[in-house]
């Protein structure tokens, strides 16, 4: 078997490193839900220019396959509330990143966590309601956790979407 042959059949198995590349109107497909996950899929279709027959397999597919994980409301953080947002660097312990993510995911305005490489081992996106609540946060809960060895963060001042989505 030959090395490209092997590729596409780990890439059709899951067993690659590589996912599935997208065609052209999963890509469409995507870029609409991504903009509007209320969208129909007789409106999907429409827009697509394809059967709603073939919009409604390729969206299951995209869903079992995992390229979609879900729908939600976009929500305007200070709108809601939530009017101060920072960015929050952590530094812990080696190998306490499963222990300390399992109690960062319990940090009531934590948003999202990830894992890095470089100077911090993890980044924390907090919205809170004021700097008051942003300070609590910090010092109080986050500082606390076991494996925690420093933070360091960043307000943020004001946020927008990039106009180049990857989906278009």
């Amino acid at each position: 078997m030959s090395q490209e042959t092997e590729d596409d059949a780990d890439r059709a198995t899951g067993a690659g490193r590589s996912a599935r590349a997208l065609d052209e109107v999963d890509r469409r497909i995507v870029d609409e839900l991504v903009r509007d996950g209320r969208t129909s899929v007789r409106t999907l279709a429409e827009r697509i220019h394809i059967s709603r027959t073939n919009a409604y397999a390729r969206v299951e597919r995209l869903v079992r396959d995992g390229v979609i994980t879900g729908f939600r409301a976009q929500v305007a953080p200070e709108a809601a509330g939530l009017g101060t947002s920072a960015y929050m660097a952590l530094t812990i312990e080696q190998n306490t990143w499963r222990e300390v993510s399992a109690e960062l995911a319990q940090v009531r305005y934590v948003e999202h966590v990830a894992l890095l490489s470089g100077e911090h081992d993890v980044l924390a996106l907090v919205r809170a309601p004021d700097n008051a609540a942003l300070r609590d946060v910090v010092l109080d809960r986050v500082q606390r956790i076991a494996g925690v060895l420093s933070t360091r963060s960043w307000l943020v001042f004001e946020e927008f979407e990039g106009t180049q989505s990857p989906w278009q």
